[in-house]
């Protein structure tokens, strides 16, 4: 009985109702692994032809790649499982983190401390022969120079804003396309 169970045949064939587990060879278990390999689907005639070279029933063929289509299915939707994890659990630390500084801006905003401390917007101005801007220094030369050039209009500078550059491009109007 115990040599009919490692040939792949089990209890049901000799006539009893009790059913034993199909035990495989290593051999039989290699081939059966290597044609999952190349397709994880058998065509009634591939069943029918590995069967007969294994010694086994084709249902039982089928039976096996469905259980192995299973076993794969589960081992890959436990890898996508800890993925996920992995990726909430960045997510939440993130979410904290921001939390936590959103929390202290807010703490920031409403402190009247917050305004006293901060130097106030500074004004630039701009020459239009070199167009340059430039914050001048305290000193008498750079004095000099901004009362020398007495058509220089300031600019308002936000400190808060983000500096993104400003593309030169010659005024359309004066040139006219034609």
């Amino acid at each position: 009985m115990e040599r009919a169970c490692s040939r792949g045949i089990s209890d049901e064939e000799d006539g009893d109702t009790s059913r034993k587990k199909l035990r495989l060879s290593k051999d039989q278990s290699a081939i059966l692994e290597e044609n999952f390999k190349e397709h994880n689907t058998l065509n009634p005639k591939q069943k029918q032809a590995l069967a007969k070279q294994l010694n086994l029933r084709p249902r039982q063929v089928e039976v096996w790649f469905q259980n192995r289509r299973a076993r794969t299915k589960l081992k890959q939707t436990e890898v996508d499982c800890e993925f996920l994890k992995r990726c909430c659990e960045n997510l939440t630390e993130e979410n904290r983190r921001l939390q936590k500084e959103v929390n202290e801006l807010r703490a920031l905003k409403l402190s009247p401390q917050f305004y006293m401390q901060m130097t106030p917007p500074t004004t630039l101005t701009m020459c239009p022969s070199c167009e340059r801007v430039a914050v001048p220094p305290p000193s008498s030369e750079a004095r000099s120079h901004q009362m020398a050039t007495t058509h220089h209009r300031p600019i308002p500078i936000n400190p808060w804003a983000t500096a993104t550059p400003i593309p030169h491009r010659p005024f359309d109007a004066v040139h006219p396309r034609s």
